[in-house]
Parts: C-alpha cells; structure tokens; sequence
C-alpha cells in the first residue's frame, strides 16, 4: 500500500516535473542556473527536513501521522504550479512541494523496514521503489497525452496533476496500517539527543558516505529533460525523457533489491557507479535523439540498481529505535550533495553547454567508483584481519 500510495504521488509530481524544466526556461524565461538553483534548494530543503521527521517519529513511536502530513503538504503544493508567473513563484512552489517529501520521507522508509524482515528487506525497498517509479512513468506519459490533447496548455496539464496528489493521501490515511509495535507502544520516551548521533555506528556513516559521494556525480534528472529538448525534442514531447528514464528504473528496481539480498549490496553499488558513467558519456557525446535515449535509459538503470539498495544499507546498518533518525541524517547528507551537484551542473550548463556538464558527471562517477572499491577492499582485508 506504500507503494501503491508513493505511485499515485509520482504520477502526480512527475506530471509537473516533467515540464517544468522546459517551463520554466522557455515560457517563463528563467536561467538554467536557476532552474539549478531551484531544483538544488529544494532538494536540500526536503533532505534538512528528513532529519527533524525522522528524529520525530522515533521519539513519537509512530511514523504514520507525520506521513500523512507530509504527503498532504505535498497535494496542496500543486495548485500553485499552474498559477505561477514567475521563477520565484515556481520557487516556492517547488519548495513546499519538497518539505512535504521532507516531512514523509523518513518515516515512510522507517516504516517500511519496521513492517519488513531483514532477510528480505532489500527485495521490500525495491517494491516500493518500482511502484514509486511506475508513477514517474505514467507521470510524464500523461503529461505528454495531455499537452497534445489540450494544445500544449501547460498550466492546464498541471491543474489536472492536483487530482493524483489527492488520492495519494485517501490511500495512505484510509489503507495504511502502523505496525502494532507503534501503534500500541505508550512507553515514555525521552527527547533525542545529539549523542544519538554518535551511536549510530561506523556501518551507518559508512554508507552515508557512500550515499553522499555517490549523488554528488549525479545531478537533477531535470538535466535530461534539458538535454532531450536542446537536441530537438518539442515542449510537448519533452517528458518522453522521463518517460524513458523511468522504464528503465523500474524494470530493475525490484529485481536489484531482491538480488541484492542474496549477492550482497556492494557489488551492485559499484554496477551502478559504471552505468553511471556510461550513460555521462553517451549524454555528453551523443548528438542524435536516439542515441541520447540510449544514454537516459541508462541513467534510469544505475537509479534502478542503486536507489532502493542505498535505502536498504541504511535499514541494515541503524537499530528500530533510531530507524528514523538514521534515514534523517542520510536523507540530509545526500540532499546537500544534490544542491551541490544541481549548483555544479546549472553553472556549466550556462558557461560551457551539455557536453561538458555531464562529462564532469562523469568524471565525479568514476572518482565515487574508485572510492567505493577502495573503501571495499580495505573492509575485507580488516574483515580477513579479525577472522584470523
């Protein structure tokens, strides 16, 4: 029901989202330093607010309540899309919008361990996020339905995205049920405390690590849609890159996350990390549409084999009592280097066109690959260490 709820929202946003990139640079006349700008605060805005939500629910005992409050922000964010006139409008838009992902996201994914086994939790996150991502699919399909039937009326296509967000939060306050550990856990809890933080555990900062220099190569998938329109996609067909990039992410997401359960995590990681940077290289050089297809199509695999695996690393790695304050603390990390990574990418994109923007994407891949190896080799030698 998670997923089905985390669907009906993607449909919703990826509605808006696939055409606000081209929106906001063709009809409104806003930068792409500011389409940067705006996608990178808000992300880091929803990442800061993780922290507090999670923190939150682990002191509440219940993940639920401030779910519903999150994904309800979210809904009434919508309605301020089409109405905007201006990048500042869309800006606040964009960034109610992301508090509202802030407020449930760390619940939501405390949640989902809370209400899964460990042997199968990888397969648990990757359900999720393929449902998830078959709403960012349909998203952008009806967007692109909707622009040709209604003559390319942009703000009517995001009025229509409202209804979606509407149901998402029906689903999750109507079919949800809290595991009964929280639900009926009346135990007096004390305030969190910083010194939390450090009990963590070097498992949980390692994958945090991990999960920062990881986004950091990897920028807004506004960029895509950017890509596809400056090489000849019109504004109706432009979502088509989202389009493409989320078949790709969720045909593999599931099958990623139960695999990893048995393989383990790490190897897929650093798979991932190589068809990152392939999919940099075919964006950067490809000049057909076709062929930068092939390249967003990649760029959706890695997010298949990595997003939901990442996820996982953090359940496996924090104990229930802190679920939520851990997934906080990875959302933040990994928010920070997506407001960097959008800076980055909106600054060369200005100065010195694609090519050049995603080359940088992948170079900043091939570093995190070479880090993630390393850091892998130095746990089985440490790991050989003890056993001997």
């Amino acid at each position: 029901m998670l997923g089905w709820v985390s669907l009906c929202t993607d449909v919703s946003s990826e509605m808006i989202h696939a055409l606000l990139p081209v929106f906001l640079v063709s009809v409104i006349g806003a930068s792409t330093v500011a389409l940067g700008l705006i996608e990178g605060v808000a992300e880091a805005a929803a990442s800061i607010t993780k922290v507090f939500s999670g923190v939150l629910s682990d002191r509440l005992g219940r993940r639920k309540p401030l779910a519903v409050a999150g994904y309800g922000l979210a809904a009434l964010s919508k309605p301020l899309f089409p109405l905007a006139t201006s990048a500042a409008w869309v800006f606040t838009a964009r960034f109610v919008d992301r508090i509202g992902k802030g407020i449930r996201g760390a619940p939501r994914d405390a949640l989902v361990a809370d209400c899964s086994p460990p042997e199968v939790r990888g397969a648990a996150y990757g359900l999720r996020q393929s449902l998830d991502t078959a709403g960012a699919l349909i998203g952008p399909l009806a967007a692109i339905a909707l622009m040709t039937i209604l003559a390319n009326d942009v703000r009517a296509v995001f009025w229509i995205a409202v209804l979606p967000g509407i149901a998402s939060v029906a689903l999750l306050a109507l079919g949800v049920e809290e595991p009964a550990r929280h639900v009926g856990d009346n135990s007096p809890r004390r305030l969190p405390h910083w010194r939390d933080v450090r009990s963590l555990g070097g498992a949980f900062w390692a994958v945090t690590a991990i999960g920062f220099v990881f986004t950091l190569a990897r920028f807004s998938e506004a960029f895509l849609v950017l890509r596809a329109n400056q090489a000849g996609l019109s504004l109706a067909w432009a979502p088509l890159a989202l389009v493409v990039m989320n078949l790709a992410y969720v045909a593999s997401a599931y099958p990623a996350g139960r695999l990893s359960d048995r393989a383990g995590r790490i190897r897929l990681l650093a798979a991932g990390l190589a068809v990152l940077i392939v999919s940099d290289v075919v964006l950067a050089t490809g000049q057909q549409i076709a062929i930068l297809m092939l390249g967003i199509a990649l760029w959706g695999l890695h997010l298949g084999l990595t997003q939901g695996l990442l996820a996982a690393m953090v359940a496996d790695s924090a104990s229930e009592a802190l679920r939520g304050s851990a997934f906080g603390m990875f959302h933040f990390a990994v928010g920070l280097a997506t407001l960097l990574a959008s800076l980055l990418a909106g600054a060369l994109w200005q100065s010195y066109g694609p090519p050049l923007t995603f080359a940088a994407g992948a170079v900043l891949s091939a570093a995190a690959l070479a880090g993630l190896l390393c850091w892998a080799a130095r746990r089985v030698r440490r790991q050989s260490l003890q056993s001997s």
